[in-house]
């Protein structure tokens, strides 16, 4: 087997920070288009009100599935334009990855108390308070990265921000602080059903592999293990996903709520709007929980390896 083989002794909690952050950013850089292309699907028919201009800029472009959402901007925006946001992008994962995935294993055993016996519930509980101690981190990176994903680039389209720092600038001056945490309980919400369905799935469809098959903890075990997570966080998630990026990307004064942007979307769309982008959604999570868990658990063990060959201080 290609790899590191598990580790005698458990990774630290220091390991598993560093490790998943990075993991995650790798994970983005190879699954950040299909982001993207969800992020213009979850947003594509709410006529959105530019925050500039003041005047309604229904959707130019019509876009259609999650290939021809990718084709139809390489051909009117340029490549480049998939990879829109994509320093925002890592910073959140930097920020946000490390802790709601790098600190999940140690809030389970605060959870636990140390026992070796972990329930659905002391998983569940980790899950739901990394993933809000993570959006309490890095809800501006996040915001950021919506604004950029969103913005589409075309001659008769002038770009909102012309950087990632001049995005937080601009965020801040036009819509104060609080621009910059809009859509905070949306995406808490988000978060919370993400963490617990992506990191409980993983860590459950892991444990009965282990348990129930001849498979060893290594890259097969991981695959699965990493795709069912993506799946099922999906099918869960999407709905409060959409609801997150829309509210994310919409204009000073266009939601006077989060339930008002969800009654919105239902009533002029109906209520399959929640599950706009479904596709990519799926081809994104599944590929990024993929890419992600596995790189993870190679970075840990080699981090490990490493801290184990290193000479002992005098």
């Amino acid at each position: 087997m290609v790899g590191f083989g598990p580790a005698d002794v458990p990774p630290s909690a220091a390991v598993k920070f560093v490790g998943a952050g990075t993991a995650a950013c790798i994970a983005d850089l190879f699954t950040f288009p299909l982001d993207t292309a969800k992020v213009r699907l979850q947003i594509q028919g709410e006529g959105r009100t530019s925050a500039a201009s003041g005047k309604g800029t229904g959707p130019a472009v019509r876009y259609r599935g999650v290939f021809g959402t990718i084709t139809t901007m390489v051909r009117t925006e340029g490549p480049r334009s998939l990879y829109s946001g994509l320093a925002a992008g890592l910073q959140r994962q930097m920020s946000f990855a490390s802790v709601r995935i790098g600190l999940y294993d140690s809030v389970k055993q605060f959870y636990t108390k140390g026992s070796d016996h972990v329930g659905i519930g002391s998983r569940l509980l980790a899950g739901c308070t990394t993933g809000a101690m993570a959006v309490a981190l890095a809800q501006p990176t996040d915001v950021v990265k919506v604004r950029f994903q969103a913005q589409a680039k075309s001659p008769g389209n002038a770009s909102r921000y012309c950087s990632t720092l001049d995005a937080y600038r601009t965020i801040a001056k036009e819509e104060g602080i609080r621009g910059l945490w809009k859509g905070t309980a949306p995406n808490i919400a988000r978060n919370a059903i993400v963490n617990c369905t992506e990191l409980v799935t993983y860590d459950f469809i892991k444990d009965m592999i282990l348990r129930s098959t001849p498979l060893t903890d290594n890259l097969p075990c991981h695959f699965v293990s990493a795709f069912g997570a993506g799946l099922c966080t999906t099918v869960i998630a999407s709905p409060v996903d959409v609801v997150k990026t829309r509210y994310m990307n919409s204009a000073l004064g266009q939601y006077s709520s989060v339930l008002n942007c969800v009654a919105v979307m239902i009533t002029k769309e109906g209520p399959h709007a929640l599950y706009k982008g479904f596709m990519p959604s799926f081809l994104r999570l599944g590929s990024w929980n993929v890419v992600m868990f596995v790189t993870y658990e190679q970075l840990k063990r080699a981090m490990m390896a490493v801290n184990h060959s290193s000479p002992a201080p005098l």
